[in-house]
């Protein structure tokens, strides 16, 4: 599934400066696959490589969330609404509390904060205006910075190396930094073969600010940060800010991760600390069912086998003037089971007008595929139009099959003329719905 994690941000923000050339982030945008945590794993997993973060803990409820504050001991702390999303501070919650991050001064506000955020959905830049469900706070320390850097560890696929992206000015966003400061970022490449040295790492921390007497610590930061990167296998690891206290602490105040999906096999602990619940329920369910599924804004359902052809599909309906519903690959099997899921995850959305199948029956056969069609147009009774393009082993069974159904299934051969009658389809039953009456579907439309 699509995860538009910071990494992206970062790589959009740097490709609009003239670092671009050098940083060659356009392959760290390309990366997709990966698993958000929440802030408070990200804080236990630095903890356990030995790096530091304030004081804190989680809460799941009003009355953990008095606990824990009591059991930090300070009166100075911040409680952090658990949302996978950016802008948690400048977000709104749907009870219209303000602010998903804020400042608390006793036990008493942590448990008032923490019962007016969890159960409650936040909205943020990111989340568009459905918001995404609190079901826990972060509480912390409060710790007063000295100086606030920022640092991230990537994955640069353009060179196939990791690169740490740093600058000077922490504690805001990174696009804004690029965009007015751009002499402010630096990015350093690592040799997998050799990692971050001490000279490197050094390096990095003087060109940061560190004052002297912080470099060694930053320095260890640094390299237990890029060993954390190597052996979890993680795709994205974002600092901000990192910070020097005024104790002259080196501390990480702030942390993002994302870890590499394809990696699920081995690194089974840090999978298990994935929420659900962050994310879209349907792309939830098809990565359930083994279908690659992303939901978009448009009308006409794909479904489609392989996901070079899904993604020419959608750019052929976008050429003949449509806009397609989504993103939906069920793999090289095609099977009945699976194409009814698909239908089910296609038909949930209530904008769809019309669905294009578009298949290439290789190893499965087409009049299998047009078999298990017809067997989940009729068994989910829709009844919007399905534009089927079938190519392959036994196509010619399959056209018979679909044209013998008796169902609104138009089986096409030419792409073209297929994506056509899929746009011309969907404005006709939009056109049915404004004016609330039925639309009889045939080829001479």
């Amino acid at each position: 599934m699509f995860r538009l994690g910071s990494s992206r941000a970062l790589a959009s923000a740097l490709n609009a400066t003239k670092l671009a050339p050098s940083v060659r982030l356009p392959g760290v945008a390309q990366q997709r696959r990966a698993l958000s945590i929440h802030e408070y794993l990200s804080a236990d997993l630095l903890k356990q490589y030995g790096v530091g973060v304030p004081k804190g803990a989680v809460a799941k409820n009003a009355a953990e969330a008095k606990a824990v504050a009591k059991e930090i001991g300070t009166e100075d702390m911040v409680i952090k609404a658990q949302v996978l999303a950016g802008g948690r501070g400048k977000g709104t919650f749907d009870n219209g509390l303000k602010g998903g991050v804020r400042v608390i001064y006793s036990p008493h506000e942590a448990e008032m904060f923490a019962e007016q955020m969890i159960g409650h959905k936040l909205i943020t830049k990111q989340t568009g205006a459905q918001g995404r469900m609190c079901n826990s706070v972060y509480i912390c320390e409060r710790k007063f910075a000295r100086r606030e850097f920022y640092l991230a560890i990537l994955m640069d696929r353009a060179t196939q190396t990791p690169v740490i992206v740093s600058s000077s000015q922490g504690g805001m966003d990174i696009e804004t930094v690029a965009k007015e400061t751009p002499d402010a970022i630096n990015t350093t490449y690592i040799d997998i073969n050799v990692g971050v040295t001490d000279e490197m790492a050094r390096d990095i921390a003087t060109k940061l600010g560190f004052s002297e007497q912080c470099i060694e610590d930053a320095k260890d930061t640094i390299q237990r940060l890029y060993k954390i990167f190597r052996e979890k296998d993680s795709t994205q690891i974002e600092i901000n800010p990192l910070s020097e206290t005024s104790d002259h602490q080196v501390l990480c105040m702030d942390a993002k991760f994302g870890f590499d999906d394809n990696a699920d096999f081995r690194q089974k602990d840090v999978f298990e600390w994935r929420d659900t619940s962050q994310e879209d329920a349907d792309e939830v369910r098809a990565a359930q069912s083994g279908l690659n599924f992303i939901k978009l804004d448009g009308d006409i359902g794909c479904l489609v086998n392989g996901a070079g052809l899904a993604m020419a599909t959608m750019d052929i309906i976008k050429l003949n003037g449509g806009q397609p519903a989504n993103f939906l690959d069920v793999g090289g099997g095609a099977t009945p089971a699976a194409i009814k899921e698909a239908f089910e995850l296609i038909t949930s959305d209530s904008k769809v007008t019309a669905i294009f199948v578009n298949i290439f029956g290789g190893i499965v056969r087409c009049d299998h595929i047009a078999m298990g069609l017809i067997q989940t147009v009729e068994a989910l009774n829709l009844k919007i139009p399905i534009i089927a393009r079938l190519q392959g082993t036994n196509v010619e069974q399959a056209h018979q099959l679909i044209n013998e159904s008796g169902m609104k299934i138009f089986s096409i051969d030419d792409l073209q003329s297929a994506s056509e009658k899929a746009v011309q389809l969907s404005k006709m039953v939009k056109l049915a719905r404004d004016i609330d009456v039925g639309v009889e579907f045939t080829l001479g439309i």
